[in-house]
Order: C-alpha cells, then sequence, then structure tokens
C-alpha cells in the first residue's frame, strides 16, 4: 500500500528496516533519536485517508510506558502527549476489543452457533455469560503471563470448537450435550477463545502504568462488540421468522431447510479453517 509514516520533524530516523510481513500483518519499527523530546509532537500516516485498511501505531519512549493508538483513514494524525490520561487509555483499548470481536470471524461464528443452538433466551443468555466470564479469565490470566500456549494450537482448537457446535446444531435435542448444560459448553470452549483475545492482545501490548484499565478496558470493548453482534443477528432472525411465517403451509418445511443449511456451512467454514491452521503449524 502507498502508506507511510511522517514523524517528527525534530527526530531522526537512527533505523528504518524494509516492511515484513507476519501472516497477520505489515509491521515497519523505527528507532528514532528525539533530542528535544516527543510529547507535542505529531505522527501521521501519509496516504492512509485513500486506503481500506487501520494502522496501529505503536511508541515506545525509553523512559515511559507504551502506548498503543490505532489510526483510520478518517484518522490518520496522533498527537503525541506527556502522559496519556487513564481515559485515554480506556477507551483506546476499548475501542480495539470492540473492533477486534467484529474482526474475529471465528470468534463470531462460534457465537452464531450459540444463537442457532439454543432456542430459550434465559438458556441463550446464561450461556453467552458462562462464555463472557470464562474467556474473561483466560484472557487476563494469558495476558498478565500466568499462562503461556502457543497461538497455532490454540486457532485450531478453536475452529475444531465451532465444528463441534455445527455437529451439535445438527443433533435431535435428546442427544444434544449442549441442551443439557449449555452453560458448562459454552464456558469450556470460552476458556480457549480467550487464549485467542490474548493472542491478539499481546500483538497490541499493554501500557506497564495502567494494565488493569488497558485489560478491563479491552475486554469491555470485546463484550460491546459480541452483545452488538448477537443483537443483529437476534433481529435478522426474527425478520426471517415473520417472512417464513408468511408462506403459507411451507413455514416449518423452509425453517427446517434454512436451519440445515446454514448448520453445514458454518461447520464446513470452521473444518476448512481446522485444516488451514493445523497445516500452518
Amino acid at each position: 500500500m502507498a502508506i507511510g509514516p511522517s514523524l517528527p520533524e525534530s527526530c531522526a530516523p537512527i533505523a528504518r528496516p524494509e516492511p515484513n510481513f507476519d501472516g497477520a500483518a505489515w509491521i515497519s519499527s523505527w528507532v528514532v533519536d528525539c533530542p528535544t523530546g516527543i510529547a507535542g509532537e505529531t505522527v501521521t500516516i501519509d496516504g492512509l485517508a485513500a486506503q481500506r485498511t487501520d494502522v496501529l501505531l505503536r511508541i515506545e519512549p525509553l523512559e515511559r510506558s507504551p502506548l498503543t493508538i490505532r489510526l483510520t483513514p478518517e484518522n490518520p494524525t496522533h498527537a503525541i502527549v506527556e502522559d496519556a490520561s487513564k481515559l485515554a487509555v480506556f477507551g483506546g483499548y476499548a475501542s480495539l476489543g470492540f473492533d477486534h470481536i467484529l474482526e474475529g470471524w471465528d470468534h463470531l461464528l462460534f457465537v452464531f452457533a450459540l444463537v442457532l443452538l439454543i432456542h430459550d433466551v434465559r438458556r441463550l443468555i446464561a450461556a453467552i455469560t458462562a462464555f463472557t466470564v470464562a474467556h474473561s479469565v483466560t484472557l487476563a490470566l494469558a495476558s498478565l503471563g500466568y499462562i503461556n500456549v502457543p497461538g497455532p494450537p490454540v486457532e485450531a482448537v478453536i475452529a475444531l470448537s465451532i465444528v463441534f457446535m455445527a455437529a451439535e446444531i445438527l443433533k435431535s435435542d435428546r442427544r444434544r450435550l449442549s441442551a443439557r448444560a449449555p452453560w458448562l459448553i459454552s464456558f469450556s470452549f470460552g476458556l480457549l477463545h480467550g487464549l485467542g483475545f490474548a493472542g491478539a492482545l499481546s500483538d497490541i501490548g499493554l501500557p506497564d502504568q495502567d494494565i488493569v484499565i488497558a485489560l478491563l478496558a479491552f475486554n469491555l470493548g470485546v463484550e460491546a462488540g459480541q452483545l452488538a453482534f448477537v443483537a443483529v443477528i437476534l433481529l435478522l432472525m426474527a425478520i426471517g421468522r415473520r417472512l417464513v411465517a408468511s408462506v403459507p403451509g411451507q413455514g416449518a418445511t423452509v425453517t427446517g431447510l434454512a436451519h440445515q443449511t446454514v448448520s453445514y456451512a458454518v461447520g464446513g467454514i470452521a473444518t476448512f479453517w481446522v485444516v488451514e491452521r493445523v497445516m500452518a503449524f
């Protein structure tokens, strides 16, 4: 892409290696010498306004904690302050968490499978709450360094969890393990998905002085994105039921066919991810 950083004029670049691709993003790193300090200066990503992507800007001063900022085509410039306020840290990491969950198709597909699987609203709320609690626990433990699990196997098993959910959807209610204890299934897999969230957060980094605030904000952003996704799915399903009900005599048939088709689609996509991720070990 035709983008590049415009660094403060008072800073002289010491090193500028070529960008490298890590499998998920292009990364460019600069080491710069700023004799008069960097507070009050700005960093701009030239050309970003013409792109359809975001940039994560990570600033690591020698004597202060690092800071991660998300720059967008609408806002490609960041003004550096002496010390970011706690509110700014909270807002920044909440935004990162919200964006991450909406871009994490595997996590969203698992939540989508939960919605398809559990028809009772109370049981669905209990299952999603258990999923939330579980991935919050492992996200915190892994981000703080108490758990260290390699990323590729975690991503492969996350995809496998979606295959399991798709198979459960196709079973009759009596044969479903998830029908008997939906909260247990969602909690167990939630622990696994939390490790996936932690992998993304480790790439972003946490500010040394505001780790708890950043961790809480990122997790709340993830939850806000997850709830927004569930709300949209439930709305679309309600609209779909109304449309099906308007078809005289064919409502049950159309509903069953759509349910089965979507289940196979979810399972097929997840199976592809399992194979792809295992082959990438």
